[in-house]
């Protein structure tokens, strides 16, 4: 016992370091698929990440975008050597006014779907400058005058915090030979997929050794959603798979989420499979009346596919006898006393509606005479009643005149059934009723609550093994003894 406990913890550490790996994965995922779209918050907040994951994804600066914020630099430079009125700035401002309409025309944003921050750029100027044309804008802002007007530091300052960090972002994403954009992550992804289907093959040869006759097929489908982590495709899939080690290597309960998930699948197959079996059946009988079976077990029950018994017996009339059995040997003893008490009611009602009667209540002791009489003729009643019932079971004679009348009844049912007003109308209001049924009370299968039919039946399954366990407990001193 104790070195199966040592080997199931090993057995769970196993499963908690495997399934932490695969988290550590999925989580690679969700930040690669968040990267592009989320380029500016890395750029902004985590720029060292930028700088090493731009070559996982292909990107670089923009040529255009970053040669702009050069000249911007240089221009920064060159005014605090020289003053802003100096030639070589005069000549620095022409060439980003150049620039500057080089990018509103060739957009060179558009690459990586960032023409809104151009459009954002655009209006900035246009706000800053009181010019409508952003092209107007730029040029007004890269100018001498306007930046001697306004102020170099404060027009500077709105440079670098306003429209420097909107330019930074954009980038250029290179294209393979495929025609998609490239992306390196399978580098990073692969040491994980080869590590899970090392553990994959090893789980498999262990349920396979385990389980004779199993197929290597059978026991990858024994965990069929550990293959989700092996696509490298779809990689969002793998959340199923962790969240499944996950809960399996006791790091989180989702106890509860499975439980509402199964009741969910279980609910919606019973309800379909209970409306397939009831239309099916309905169905079936509708077909066997417009066939005529119906009439034809009436009239010619020999002509019928042979009936297959068990044991040679049959089960409806062995049911019947001992129910009939029971009914005359035990339950009409027994309630003999009410049935005389009825007979002796019905017996004094019907005196009391006799006008004799009336005239006799007048004499002295006929009242007392009349419920002796009746309480005789009642207990008399029952009692020969019960006895011709009980001679009727049990003598032959009264047996087989029994069988007959059943026999000439059945017959003579048959002999009218034949007529075709009676079948065709039969047919027709069986067919309908069916039909009706259908339509009225399957479709209250769909409607009923099957949540509540699932808690009852989990309620119940756990009251029975609550009773199982304590039966158990209860026969232990006994076997001790």
């Amino acid at each position: 016992m104790a070195n199966r406990k040592v080997s199931k913890q090993r057995y769970l550490w196993f499963e908690q370091i495997m399934a932490i790996i695969a988290t550590i994965n999925l989580g690679l995922v969700f930040f690669d698929l968040s990267y592009v779209p989320w380029r500016n918050f890395y750029y902004r907040n985590l720029r060292q990440i930028t700088q090493v994951y731009d070559g996982i994804k292909g990107i670089e600066p923009h040529r255009e975008t970053e040669k702009y914020l050069q000249v911007v630099a240089g221009l920064e430079q060159q005014v605090s050597k020289t003053g802003l009125q100096s030639p070589e700035v005069a000549k620095q401002l022409e060439e980003i006014r150049r620039l500057s309409d080089e990018m509103i025309e060739t957009n060179p944003f558009a690459g990586a779907n960032k023409s809104g921050t151009l459009e954002r750029i655009k209006n900035r100027l246009r706000q800053q400058t009181n010019e409508e044309s952003a092209k107007k804008a730029f040029r007004t802002f890269w100018s001498q005058e306007y930046l001697s007007k306004k102020g170099w530091n404060q027009e500077i300052n709105f440079f670098n915090r306003q429209i420097q960090p909107l330019i930074a972002v954009n980038y250029f994403r290179h294209i393979g030979e495929d025609g998609d954009f490239i992306d390196l992550f399978w580098i990073i992804d692969l040491p994980f997929i080869v590590l899970f289907g090392v553990e994959l093959a090893a789980r498999c040869f262990l349920i396979k050794h385990n389980h004779k006759g199993f197929s290597w097929l059978d026991a990858i489908l024994w965990r069929p959603y550990d293959l989700l982590l092996l696509l490298p495709f779809w990689r969002v899939l793998r959340v199923i798979p962790v969240l499944v080690r996950l809960d399996q290597a006791q790091l989180i309960n989702l106890n509860h989420i499975r439980q509402q998930i199964h009741r969910g699948i279980i609910g919606n197959f019973a309800e379909e499979l209970t409306e397939i079996v009831v239309v099916r059946v309905i169905n079936k009988i509708q077909v066997s009346l417009k066939q005529g079976e119906l009439i034809r077990w009436f009239t010619q029950k020999e002509n019928l596919r042979p009936y297959i018994h068990v044991n040679n017996v049959n089960e409806v009339e062995a049911i019947s006898a001992i129910f009939v059995k029971t009914i005359i040997y035990q339950v009409l003893p027994k309630v003999q006393p009410e049935i005389i008490s009825l007979l002796q009611h019905n017996i004094e009602s019907a005196l009391k509606q006799s006008p004799l009667y009336s005239n006799l209540q007048l004499l002295p002791g006929v009242g007392q005479m009349q419920n002796q009489l009746s309480n005789q003729i009642a207990t008399q009643v029952a009692t020969n009643l019960y006895s011709t019932i009980v001679s009727a079971v049990e003598d032959p004679v009264s047996a087989k005149l029994s069988s007959e009348l059943v026999q000439s009844f059945s017959d003579a049912l048959g002999v009218a059934m034949q007529k075709q007003h009676v079948t065709s109308e039969l047919q027709k209001l069986l067919s309908d009723l069916l039909e009706e049924v259908k339509l009225n009370y399957v479709q209250s299968f769909s409607q009923e609550d099957m949540e509540q039919i699932l808690e009852q039946t989990r309620q119940l399954r756990k009251e029975s093994t609550i009773q199982t366990v304590n039966s158990s407990v209860n026969i232990l001193p006994s076997q001790k003894k």
